[in-house]
């Protein structure tokens, strides 16, 4: 086994630095003038770029030159070896470049060590330990594989029961166990366990994304990579899914509909094609042309995700959402709101049984579409009735960030919601 030698882990800074600039592989080898397997092999430390190259990489992801190895890429003689590396040896590198990966995508400036890369104190919010199970040095033993499949399942069940606290909780050891395994086998228990290690990060960043945390780049990142590595297509569908949530999120709508466009493509050529997955690509791509205003596209991809759901045999869908037409109805509502058309949503709502959605998560992901569809239509009271219905079916989904938000707007605004300062003080929209 093989590594490039002489620089100073320039994987880790290009992957760290591409994080934290929120590009994909695909788009920094555009600008840099590589594929996105160069990138990849780059980031593994399996290629060194030239120094042209070296030098324009610094310069898209602001890394300073004298960070990538002094006269290496100044124009000194240092030159890059190849060299046998022990495996044990390089899995301690690969942990450490996960680790100053984690580092760069937190904010870091400088390369750190697990100490310097802690999470804060844990503000009692649900992604607060995320950072422990992304960032930091972990070691556990390779699990048998159908243990650790049904231990992925047991975080998916989690999260889909909006359950965060105990998925924060189970996350570190679950990651790092799922890395171990995937790094002891071989051959298609190899392709395997990529495969649940793929999903293992899926459900990471489905969680950070919960909450708008940075970490969310690093888990999807993650996820595709390993989902890639599997070479099986639905774990891929759902990692570029949550990778295309993130860039969404960072207003880089655009590219996050190119992304789920080209993977739903990617599916039509798989032979027993996976329609379940493919429709709920499209849901996605539609609800982030929705929020960059494209409304075409936005109804076009909605209505063709539609048209999939009715031809589908059962309503199997991806790790943590499913292709039903409830969905495809919750995500119309969104995309409408986002699109600044809340009132032709009232109309898809009253169709809308949100009782018969599968799990809690879903469930109150429509009641919050909902509230914010009366809210921005000044209904008060059928705002708070909606958010109280959040509260019900997951009340540690109705203390996200982004629904306190929506608490204080409604208990500052012009009409006084008779219990609305109470639930406010109860989600910890305002202090008590």
């Amino acid at each position: 086994m093989t590594q490039v030698t002489g620089l100073p882990d320039f994987g880790a800074l290009i992957r760290g630095a591409r994080c934290t600039a929120r590009l994909t592989q695909t788009e920094l080898g555009a600008r840099c003038g590589y594929s996105a397997s160069a990138i990849s092999r780059i980031e593994a430390n399996k290629l060194r770029p030239e120094q042209s190259a070296m030098l324009r990489m610094c310069e898209v992801l602001a890394i300073p030159p004298e960070r990538m190895g002094g006269s290496a890429v100044m124009g000194g003689p240092a030159v890059a070896t190849v060299t046998n590396v022990d495996p044990a040896d390089e899995e301690d590198s690969v942990r450490r470049r996960n680790l100053l990966a984690g580092a760069f995508a937190t904010g870091a400036t400088a390369m750190v060590g697990a100490g310097s890369a802690s999470a804060a104190p844990s503000s009692g919010d649900p992604v607060s330990g995320l950072e422990d199970a992304l960032f930091r040095l972990a070691t556990e033993e390779p699990l048998e594989l159908p243990r650790l499949t049904a231990r992925v399942a047991a975080a998916r069940r989690a999260f889909r029961a909006a359950h965060y606290n105990d998925l924060e909780r189970a996350l570190p050891g679950l990651l790092a166990t799922a890395a171990a395994t995937r790094d002891a086998a071989t051959g298609l228990a190899r392709q395997q366990a990529s495969a649940v290690l793929a999903r293992a990060y899926v459900v990471t960043a489905e969680l950070a994304s919960k909450q708008h945390s940075d970490a969310a780049w690093v888990a999807a990142d993650r996820a595709l990579s390993a989902a890639r590595d599997s070479g099986f297509p639905v774990p891929v569908g759902e990692a570029s899914r949550v990778l295309a949530i993130t860039m969404r999120r960072s207003g880089r709508w655009s590219s996050a509909v190119g992304l789920l466009a080209r993977e739903a493509a990617a599916l039509d050529a798989v032979e027993y094609r996976p329609a379940a997955v493919r429709t709920t690509l499209l849901l996605t791509a539609a609800y982030s042309a929705a929020t960059g205003g494209d409304r075409s596209t936005a109804l076009s991809l909605l209505d063709e995700a539609e048209e999939g759901v009715e031809r589908l045999p059962d309503v199997a869908g991806l790790f943590t959402v499913e292709a039903t037409r409830a969905q495809v109805d919750v995500y119309r509502i969104g995309a409408l709101n986002a699109l600044g058309t809340p009132d032709e949503g009232v109309k898809v709502t009253a169709g809308l049984n949100v009782d018969h959605m599968p799990t809690p998560e879903r469930r109150a992901r429509a009641w919050t579409d909902i509230a914010r569809m009366n809210h921005a239509l000044g209904y008060g009271p059928q705002t708070f009735t909606a958010l109280r219905r959040v509260e019900q079916e997951a009340p540690q989904e109705v203390r996200r960030p982004a629904l306190r938000g929506l608490t204080l707007d409604l208990l500052y605004g012009p009409s006084r919601v008779e219990g609305l300062r109470e639930f406010a003080v109860r989600t910890g929209a305002v202090a008590a």
